[in-house]
């Protein structure tokens, strides 16, 4: 009879429909006598899930070390069609890939079986890309982090239908970066992401050619994708096996796609460019011998001071810059990128070849908050909350035909977004905005860490913290914010602003 009323309890709590600010009104509102009675309704077996569901964010899994016995695979560069203009295709595919020796996985891939190339864009160029979708049901192409007019966006109301194909046209306008592309389709995300979908996109300008920073890449400029994954007995991505509602988190880590991986380097500094691209785990990346590094860089662009750190957290979807000085360090130990847990993620073999062309500049960039940008009101007020299926933002889940939010193009607004906790203590939400980079103006009230002080398009925002940003969009349109974690997309947990 206990275990029944503190499963009530908890589940209870995540039933809350909390109020609603700035422009949104509640649709419905739940009283307790409501609540109850969604309750009487529900069985064992599902409040058993809810349960389950927030453990495995309470107890993560622990990932298999990698034992460094395959090296890493680099993403190929992706060549430019022939022609005057920056044409790229880009096909989403389905296939099969060897990433257990002898065994053939069923995945999906970008222009190819598994994952996806790399986009290299110049600030300033004027961008064609031939989208194409060649799998059996319908994908979008969401370009995560760049500022582009909603229509070649890639949300989920931009979906491909099988054996269609669409060219989008954008002007690149935004400073040096690293960010990625995945699919957006409601409902689907997920999926479509643990079977493969995801590719890095470079942005370089000016700047970035100007400051002697590592920049050969696949050599010491290392792009790196971390995703976990649960495989089952036939060596497969069984996802219908493997979801969790609240997140799905596996035992195995794929980097670049590759199983146990190592990456070999020289002794010269070397730039990872960490992505999380995982459903749902967070990673907090350190070198098992407790040596520092340095962060030059955050989702979207540099930071203007490099930032001397021994530990970095992304929560999914979040990218950061990092520089290891492999000259620098005894490398007559075993040395490795490692999670906060200790699991091994990435071992380093480190050739005798010592090399000194790149630098860390002192200064980066000149990126700032502005006294009037400080003093801005709140104008919309965000309240992420709930678990499993019965996430909600400000109280509702995603209506397609719903705008939740309206801004003026150009016009720089102060965001509030609150993660309430429930019964449980709530999870981290990592919050995604998609069209725009902005700047953090304060953790409950404090400045952000200097690691954060630079552009983001994502944020994780833990229980019971309120954050503050400073948004503005250069183009206008339709675009989606929501929870990073892909089964909460795609279980609701996002919402709408139209650009005028």
């Amino acid at each position: 009879m206990g275990i029944k009323i503190t499963l009530a309890a908890a589940a209870i709590s995540i039933l809350v429909i909390s109020g609603c600010s700035n422009n949104v009104k509640p649709e419905k509102e739940m009283d307790h006598s409501t609540m109850n009675h969604e309750m009487e309704e529900m069985d064992h077996s599902t409040m058993g899930e809810m349960m389950e569901g927030h453990m495995s964010h309470d107890e993560v899994v622990m990932l298999n070390d990698s034992t460094g016995e395959n090296e890493l695979k680099i993403p190929t560069m992706l060549e430019q069609d022939d022609g005057e203009d920056v044409v790229y295709t880009v096909r989403a595919q389905k296939g099969k890939t060897e990433i257990f020796n002898g065994t053939e996985t069923e995945t999906y891939g970008y222009n190819g079986s598994f994952l996806g190339p790399m986009l290299r864009f110049e600030k300033g160029d004027k961008v064609k890309i031939r989208t194409i979708n060649e799998l059996d049901e319908a994908t979008t192409f969401h370009w995560h982090g760049l500022e582009v007019p909603a229509d070649v966006d890639g949300g989920p109301h931009d979906a491909l239908e099988p054996g269609e194909e669409k060219v989008i046209e954008f002007e690149v306008t935004q400073e040096a970066s690293t960010l990625w592309f995945h699919p957006h389709p409601e409902g689907k995300t997920s999926e479509q992401v643990y079977n493969g979908l995801a590719g890095l996109i470079y942005i370089e300008d000016d700047n970035s050619k100007s400051l002697g920073l590592p920049s050969v890449y696949g050599e010491n400029d290392i792009p790196l994708i971390f995703q976990d994954r649960k495989f089952d007995d036939k060596k497969q991505l069984n996802y219908s096996a493997a979801k969790n509602e609240d997140g799905t988190i596996g035992d195995t880590l794929l980097v670049n796609g590759t199983l146990n991986p190592k990456l070999t380097v020289n002794k010269e500094k070397v730039r990872l460019r960490l992505l999380n691209g995982s459903n749902a785990r967070n990673f907090t990346f350190k070198l098992n011998t407790g040596d520092s590094f340095v962060q030059i860089a955050t989702d979207g662009g540099f930071l203007n001071e490099p930032v001397t750190l021994k530990e970095v957290t992304l929560t999914p979807s979040e990218r950061a810059e990092i520089i290891v000085d492999f000259s620098q360090i005894d490398t007559e130990k075993d040395l490795a990128l490692t999670n906060e847990d200790g699991s091994i993620l990435l071992p380093f073999e480190v050739l005798d070849q010592s090399r000194a062309i790149s630098k860390i500049p002192g200064v980066m960039n000149d990126i700032s908050l502005t006294e009037e940008e400080m003093d801005l009101p709140v104008t919309k007020k965000i309240e992420l909350f709930g678990m499993m299926d019965m996430v909600t933002i400000n109280g509702k889940k995603y209506d397609p035909e719903r705008i939740d939010f309206t801004q003026q193009q150009g016009v720089m607004e102060v965001w509030e977004i609150y993660n309430k906790p429930d019964d449980m203590g709530g999870m981290i939400h990592p919050f995604h905005i998609h069209g725009t980079q902005f700047k953090i103006i304060s953790r409950n009230g404090e400045a952000p860490p200097e690691n954060e002080r630079g552009w983001k398009d994502s944020i994780s925002i833990h229980p019971d913290e309120t954050v503050k940003i400073a948004i503005q969009f250069n183009h206008k349109g339709v675009y989606m914010f929501h929870c990073h974690i892909l089964e909460h997309e795609d279980n609701g947990m996002m919402g709408q602003v139209k650009v005028e």
